[in-house]
This record gives structure tokens, C-alpha cells and sequence, in this order.
């Protein structure tokens, strides 16, 4: 099997990570990135580099159990792998490589004696109280080992419940090796790209209290889980999605979750809920049914967001507000598997989700929580617009409407935008790309720390555009200066600042770029050079 160049980045970078004894990293695979064959390569390095090396990989879905097992034996056939996990009814201890469930193994440590690595699949389900499952699993495999490693896959840095993963007391994880980028995925074809319409109403979150990170379920249950409210919604749903096949929909209670079935059959929808008390063997036969085509929508509460594969789905509802940063990446990337016959993903949303967190590919990260403290305190608003043909809602900058081909007037000095039309992905198919006429590079003594930076000047419309390259910095920043140099100039990247502007003549001349708003500022998103296009071309 031969690994995707990012995916062998990810595994040479989480060892590069150990190398130099930074502790426990994390791995950001988004949906779509194959996270299973990452953690499968990340198995064989480790036991072929150093025979006798015994690994356990944990997560909390037996479908990811069986799933990651399958992927390293077909990556490595020889891999000495078991499994232990109740749901799958095979309990093999004693192998060198062994795939459990967390709920069989987290009190039996002792059963499995010295570990060196322990890879944690689905990281970000990992509380940030300190009684958990994994805690426990942990300090047990510590007593044998006290020098156990630790590594966290998972589609985003943040916990469902709260905070990031690497940040606070009791965190087990100590920074991220590798981040994957959502945008790169998706414009080498390996996930389908997000789009959102405007809905006629957003639900209103003000006053409601925050218990454990996020909105006090009852209270949304309260307000927002009436009859008229969930059929105004139904209707929308049905006239926004009339060309869409497989539809997803996030809702708040299981009350919630029927109601809102009940009404989609009313008006003509095959639907089925499905929530933590859905009797295993029906869940399967509903998700199955989805999958084949044979139930158009499904309504869920908390289940369908992890562990859960069903490329087709081309529409989200989002009927659920939430906090989390995390369960808003996990319930967006649900639509983001590619598919045949599949262009994108619509979303739905009604719950506000998106004016609160940001673009999938773009989220805003405030304060050490990784999340607004307060969700109703003023910030900026996406810069999106709303198409008055067809309701799709666009990048700021766009010009032409790419579904109906709608031509934007020149726009006002001011621009007003309602919350309604933010928009779900920061990247779109139809970025605007502008001439950048000259470049230069320039060194900054300080900047967010105490290694030197590089400033990249571009010169585009008449005036100068900046970006920062951290060439001297480690974990992610240095991993974006890495993926920056060989993408401008295809050559060893340098070490250094001084090494960079000795040698920025191997750059190659930037031809475009896309220009993205961040507060007062303007920052360069995207550049790509001439001789790389033309390349292309």
C-alpha cells in the first residue's frame, strides 16, 4: 500500500516529535485523510524500528476497532495483532500489537503488562474530567512502565465537552506533530467541499444557561423543540434539499429527534430516528437502509457524529446549538466523505453553529478553551454573503454566484451581513485568485515568541500583503513553513531565517494569491507560483 505523501509527513513527524522528547503528541486527521492508515504505519515503523516494542491501540466504537486491525494487517501483513473488545466478542491478550475497546480494557491493565506506545484512536472523546476510562488505563499501563508513550489521532485538537486536547491540568497530550489541512484535502479531491444556504430563521441562544461546556439541553428543549418551529424547519429542509439524497439531521433530545422524524414523514420524507437507546440491531438495519437509499433522512441525538461513514450524505440540518468546537468539526465532517456522483455537501443551519465557531477550515479558537467563553459576547462575523437567486451563500469577495451563475453589483462601502448568512467553509471552489505582481522576503526579529520570522510581502492591486513564515519554530509552525517552502520553491527547506533569505532566490515567483480578512488585517491564505501551475495545466 503506498501511503499519500501527507500521510507519511504525519507518521516521520509524530517520531521526529518523540526524537526530541517534547512528550505526547497529537495527530489531526480530518475526515477523508485515512487516519486508519496513518495509525497502521505508525504500528509497523515502530515495531520493525525497534523489534520487541508491544502497542496498544484503544478507542471507544468496535466498528473503528475492527476497522484500524484491518487496515494495519492489509498495510503489514505480518503484524501480530489481536483484539480485545467485548462488543466484538474476541478477547486476545498477550499480542504484541493488540486493538481494544476502552470500556474492556480500562480497569485491566495488569493483564497486559509493559506497553510502550498506547495510540488512542477518536482522541478528542477524552474528558477533561480526570476520572476517565483512559485516565485509568494510563496510570495502570505507568506502573508498568513509567516511560509509556502516548499518541492522540483524532479529526480535531478540541473535546466535544470542552477545551483543547494538548491545553489545561491533567491534559494528556503536550502539542500537535501534525495538523492536516482541510483545504488541501479537499483541492486534491480526498473530501468533498461544504456549502450553505440561508435559512429564513436562526435560534436564538440568548439566556440560555452553559452546564459541562455547552447549552443546558433542556433549556434548548424548552425553546426550540415546538411544533411550529420544527415545521417551519421541516419545510425549508424539504425545498432546499429537494436535490439532495441522503440527509442528516442534528437534533437537540430524542423528543426533539422524533418530533422532527414525525414531521418529515408527514410532509412526504422516509425518515427513522436513531439515538443512544436505538436497539443495536435496528440502528443497523436503519443506517443500513440509509446507505442503500431506501430512507432518505435521519434524525439523531449525539450518536452519528463519530464512527459513523456514510459518504452519500449531501445534507446536514444542524437543529442542535452547541458550545463545542469539537462536536460542531465532528457533525460538519459528516458530509464531507466524496462519493460518486456527489459535488458537495449543503448544510442547514439553524442552530447558529457556524457564526459561532467558523468556517471548517477557518474556526475561531478564543482563549485557552479553545472556545468564546461567552457565546453571545460580540465578535466578528463571517465574511459571507447570500445569493438572491438561489439562497447559496458565498465567500465575501465572489463576484458570481458558481450554482446559478447570479453577477454581484459592485459592492457598497458598507456591507451589512446577517447571521444567517454565514458561511460553512472559508474555502470555496471559486476563491478569488489575485495577480501578484512582485514578492519579497524580509526577516522580523520577534514575532509571537523569541525565534526570528519571515515576513512575505506580496504586492497585489497596488498595495502590500504579508505572511508570516516561522522557518525556526518547531511543531506546527515549523510544519506549515515546511509545506510553504517546498510548495514555492521545491528544495530542501532551510533551518533557518538567515539560511531562508540566503537562498530565496530557489523561490519560484508567486503568480496568485487569495487575500482572507482576519480582523482589521488582511493575511495571504493561499499562493500559488506560475511554474507550479503551469505544471499543472
Amino acid at each position: 500500500m503506498q501511503l499519500r505523501d501527507y500521510q507519511s509527513e504525519a507518521v516521520d513527524a509524530t517520531f521526529d516529535w518523540f526524537a526530541a522528547g517534547k512528550g505526547n503528541p497529537l495527530i489531526v486527521a480530518p475526515t477523508g485523510a485515512g487516519k486508519s492508515v496513518i495509525l497502521a504505519e505508525l504500528i509497523r515503523r515502530a515495531c520493525t524500528g525497534w523489534p520487541g516494542t508491544r502497542i496498544m491501540m484503544v478507542t471507544h466504537v468496535k466498528e473503528l476497532i475492527a476497522q484500524n486491525c484491518a487496515a494495519t494487517t492489509r498495510l503489514w501483513p505480518e503484524c501480530p495483532a489481536g483484539i480485545y473488545s467485548a462488543g466484538l466478542g474476541r478477547k486476545q491478550a498477550g499480542r504484541a500489537v493488540t486493538f481494544a475497546g476502552i470500556q474492556s480494557v480500562a480497569k485491566k491493565a495488569a493483564q497486559f503488562g509493559f506497553v510502550d506506545l498506547l495510540i488512542v484512536d477518536e482522541a478528542h472523546l477524552i474528558p477533561r474530567s480526570g476520572a476517565t476510562q483512559y485516565q485509568a488505563l494510563i496510570a495502570g499501563l505507568q506502573e508498568a512502565n513509567p516511560a509509556l508513550k502516548v499518541i492522540g489521532l483524532t479529526a480535531t485538537p478540541f473535546r466535544l465537552d470542552s477545551g483543547r486536547l494538548d491545553a489545561g491540568p491533567g491534559a494528556i497530550f503536550d502539542g500537535i506533530a501534525y495538523n492536516i489541512p482541510i483545504p488541501m484535502l479537499v483541492e486534491r479531491g480526498y473530501l468533498a467541499p461544504l456549502v450553505s444556504k440561508s435559512p429564513s430563521f436562526v435560534f436564538d441562544t440568548k439566556g440560555l444557561h452553559t452546564r459541562a461546556g455547552d447549552f443546558v439541553e433542556k433549556e434548548m428543549d424548552a425553546r426550540f423543540n415546538t411544533e411550529a418551529v420544527t415545521r417551519e424547519a421541516v419545510q425549508e429542509i424539504i425545498a432546499l434539499g429537494r436535490d439532495r439524497k441522503s440527509w442528516l439531521l442534528f437534533c437537540i433530545s430524542v423528543d426533539h429527534a422524533t418530533a422532527v422524524r414525525d414531521e418529515l414523514r408527514r410532509q412526504g420524507i422516509t425518515a427513522e430516528v436513531v439515538t443512544g437507546a436505538t436497539d443495536a440491531g435496528e440502528r443497523a438495519r436503519i443506517l443500513s437502509d440509509f446507505k442503500a437509499g431506501r430512507v432518505r433522512a435521519i434524525t439523531n441525538v449525539n450518536v452519528l457524529t463519530t464512527g459513523f461513514d456514510a459518504p452519500a450524505t449531501d445534507l446536514l440540518a444542524f437543529l442542535r446549538p452547541t458550545q463545542s468546537l469539537g462536536l460542531y468539526m465532528q457533525m460538519a465532517g459528516r458530509a464531507m466523505r466524496i462519493a460518486d456522483g456527489k459535488t458537495n455537501g449543503l448544510v442547514l443551519d439553524y442552530a447558529g453553529n457556524v457564526l459561532r465557531h467558523g468556517p471548517v477550515d477557518a474556526v475561531n479558537v478564543q482563549d485557552a478553551p479553545g472556545r468564546a467563553k461567552d457565546p453571545d459576547a460580540e465578535k466578528g462575523e463571517v465574511p459571507a454573503k447570500t445569493c438572491p437567486e438561489c439562497q447559496s451563500i458565498l465567500f465575501i469577495a465572489q463576484m458570481q454566484c458558481p450554482d446559478c451563475g447570479f453577477e454581484f453589483p459592485e459592492p457598497e462601502p458598507k456591507i451589512e451581513r446577517r447571521a444567517s448568512t454565514a458561511a460553512i467553509m472559508n474555502m470555496t471552489a471559486e476563491d478569488d485568485w489575485r495577480v501578484v505582481t512582485d514578492f519579497a522576503l524580509r526577516r522580523h526579529k520577534k514575532f509571537g515568541g523569541d525565534h526570528p520570522v519571515i515576513f512575505a510581502d506580496y504586492l497585489i492591486d497596488g498595495r502590500v500583503v504579508s505572511e508570516v513564515v516561522c522557518i525556526e519554530h518547531s511543531g506546527f509552525p515549523r510544519q506549515k513553513a515546511v509545506q510553504w517552502w517546498t510548495a514555492m520553491a521545491g528544495t530542501t527547506p532551510p533551518a533557518t531565517v538567515d539560511e531562508a533569505l540566503a537562498r530565496q532566490g530557489e523561490i519560484r515567483r508567486p503568480g496568485e494569491a487569495v487575500i482572507r480578512r482576519e480582523g482589521k488585517y488582511d493575511r495571504i491564505a493561499r499562493v500559488r507560483g506560475h511554474q507550479v501551475r503551469e505544471a499543472a495545466e
